[in-house]
């Protein structure tokens, strides 16, 4: 049994704190332009309490992240069932993911921390044992970059994301619902009432989904709401369609100063507004942006494949930039 850990790395301007759990990111410390720093993800005042925590805070998920139908699963011509624990579905790597295990700490430096960790064959019921190494890294222009490598034995598929959930006004300072948000894409992930993707991919071109050009997050929720009675908030996949390096959204909190650019090497990204966090937290306190593959790629034959095959090396790579306005 591993013990709990906190690691902290910095650039001089912002810092981040980690934990060996999950490598979740616990703290990520970012100037607002009165150049006082705010903490801007959401986080336990106790870092015992990451260890019964339910919504994947700042975590990296997998084997994978999101939703796969039935949690079946077929790998050359073999069917493999992995576990339940989101309704009928599985999510987020299933009962015990990525997000529940202590990662080995294989890089510590001034602005640069790597976690590694080797998930056995059949873990959660996913083949083949996969080496996984992820680093977190602070930049000279206030990046955190993300990097994600992983190596497998047997064929199996992979789908991972950094599901910190961000306020940039300040994690403790009220919701999220006065930022703004814009995303760069005009196609959703179309899906059903379990959040299993349809196979379509819609076009969200003047529909409350739409954030081609920035909006205010609460005018566009309440745009979404009074279109369908049954909404509480957005948790959904935007398919930008490739593996490029791409910007794939902005997010900006007048209260703070504080503007965070993402991009990444990912075909999607979750726009999550926190529409399910309780106590010891509020609905919409934070948002996430999870950089990744579209749910349920490995039944979508259509999608972006997740397959990694032995003497393959999976790469990806998500960049959080912060400025002040």
């Amino acid at each position: 049994m591993s013990s709990l850990q906190t690691f902290e790395i910095t650039n001089q301007q912002i810092s981040l704190k980690a934990l060996n759990l999950g490598g979740i990111i616990t703290e990520l410390l970012v100037p607002d332009r009165k150049g006082e720093l705010v903490n801007v993800v959401l986080g336990y005042n106790n870092i015992s309490d990451f260890l019964s925590d339910d919504f994947y805070l700042g975590c990296i998920a997998g084997r994978f992240a999101n939703r796969v139908a039935e949690g079946k699963l077929t790998i050359d011509g073999k069917a493999y069932q992995l576990a339940i624990n989101n309704g009928k579905n599985h999510l987020h790597g299933g009962i015990k993911g990525f997000n529940k295990v202590y990662w080995e700490v294989s890089q510590v430096s001034e602005s640069k921390l790597a976690f590694n960790y080797t998930s056995p064959h059949l873990e959660e019921g996913y083949p083949g044992n996969l080496d996984v190494t992820v680093t977190y890294e602070l930049t000279e222009a206030n990046e955190l970059v993300i990097e994600y490598k992983a190596i497998t034995d047997q064929e199996t598929v992979i789908n991972l994301t950094n599901h910190s959930y961000f306020n940039l006004s300040g994690a403790e300072n009220g919701d999220i619902l006065d930022h703004t948000v814009q995303i760069f894409t005009d196609s959703l992930v179309d899906v059903n009432e379990d959040q299993i993707p349809t196979g379509i991919i819609q076009n969200v071109t003047n529909t409350p989904f739409d954030f081609q050009e920035e909006r205010n997050l609460n005018e566009a929720m309440e745009e979404y709401k009074s279109n369908d009675k049954t909404a509480i908030g957005f948790d959904h996949c935007y398919a930008y369609g490739d593996k490029r390096f791409k910007q794939m959204a902005t997010v900006a909190s007048a209260a703070s100063g504080i503007a965070m650019e993402v991009y990444s090497t990912e075909p999607g990204m979750q726009l999550y507004t926190g529409n399910h966090l309780t106590a010891p937290f509020k609905q919409y306190q934070a948002l996430c942006l999870e950089t990744q593959h579209y749910p349920d790629s490995p039944n979508q034959p259509d999608f972006p494949g997740t397959s990694l095959k032995p003497n393959e090396e999976f790469n990806s790579k998500t960049v959080y930039q912060f400025s002040n306005f």
